[in-house]
């Protein structure tokens, strides 16, 4: 594996080769030991053990649901009800066709359940779907921003805590029809965070986003939430992203295409197992930089962590 590191559209360096594992871990680390060189100022981190439950609970609930169906031609989408508090982010994990988009647009309005309800309605909500286009927008990105933020163009919050470390303002010059998916992607994502809104949705911001583009995302994400007192649901596949993000997890299960189960908010350890005892799929942790490891199927440690039901953190008589 070779680390490539510097400056995206300015310039690259590509490192010595190295083994996967030790060419993983320092790009991790953002240090490349054999040269000397460090290319990042902070190590990227995993949680080996979830925040302490419940944390947010002394929050009052911002949205609240009850038991929803919604069938959209063969599909049924059946949800549990559930609660999210300010400042709290729910992550949602589950397979394609599942029903996770479908879920999302219940909560922000564009789709109405056939049974139950949810209490959105009063409030302001940004919401960011799975599909983006730019073809019907003539213009540079500064003008988008401009045009939908209005007055708050230019807060030094806006400025420090999202625009800056999303890269944002590396796009401005550039047409919105001109950019990569990646590059849309941060500009949708930013959008969606920027507006003047109690809760975001955001349906898989990480798409096309590079690793180190994810883990900044993630930051952001927090600190808008957490500092301002919303409320988030991501919509999400990479596992990584989910743990970094979210105070719980919403698991979807069924029949893809056929029918969607979606459960009551969870604990981050639960909904991970949840999750990943349905794929039949368990992590180590890797003993430099706590990152995840998928176990050979049927090895020692694979049979082990599925007999004391943990599958992705440690063990809690570990911690």
């Amino acid at each position: 594996v070779c680390v490539i590191y510097g400056e995206p559209g300015v310039y690259g360096v590509v490192s010595h080769p190295h083994s996967v594992r030790d060419g993983i871990n320092i790009f991790l680390k953002g240090y490349i030991p054999d040269e000397n060189i460090r290319f990042r100022g902070s190590e990227i981190k995993f949680h080996v053990k979830p925040p302490i439950d419940g944390y947010v609970l002394d929050a009052p609930v911002m949205v609240k649901w009850s038991s929803l169906i919604k069938s959209l031609g063969e599909f049924t989408l059946k949800v549990e009800p559930g609660e999210v508090h300010f400042g709290e982010v729910v992550g949602i994990l589950g397979p394609n066709g599942i029903g996770k988009t479908t879920f999302i647009k219940i909560l922000a309005g564009i789709l109405k359940p056939d049974k139950g309800s949810s209490q959105p309605e009063h409030l302001k909500i940004s919401y960011k779907p799975q599909y983006l286009s730019a073809e019907n927008y003539s213009g540079t990105v500064e003008q988008l921003f401009k045009k939908v933020l209005g007055d708050r163009f230019g807060s030094s919050f806006l400025d420090e805590e999202l625009l800056q470390p999303m890269g944002i303002y590396k796009l401005f010059e550039r047409d919105l029809s001109n950019l990569s998916g990646g590059e849309l992607q941060k500009v949708a994502v930013a959008l969606c965070l920027s507006r003047d809104a109690d809760l975001y949705l955001l349906d898989e911001p990480s798409a096309y986003l590079d690793v180190e583009e994810r883990f900044t995302m993630t930051k952001v994400v927090r600190r808008i939430v957490e500092n301002l007192r919303k409320a988030a649901f991501i919509v999400e596949h990479d596992l990584s992203v989910a743990d970094f993000v979210a105070d719980k997890l919403i698991v979807f299960t069924g029949k893809p295409g056929v029918e969607g189960i979606a459960s009551t908010p969870m604990s981050l350890r639960d909904g991970m197992n949840s999750f990943l005892s349905q794929l039949e799929v368990t992590f180590r942790r890797d003993p430099d930089t706590g990152r995840p490891r998928v176990n050979k199927y049927g090895s020692r440690l694979d049979r082990y962590q599925k007999s004391i039901g943990e599958y992705y953190y440690i063990p809690s008589k570990e911690e």
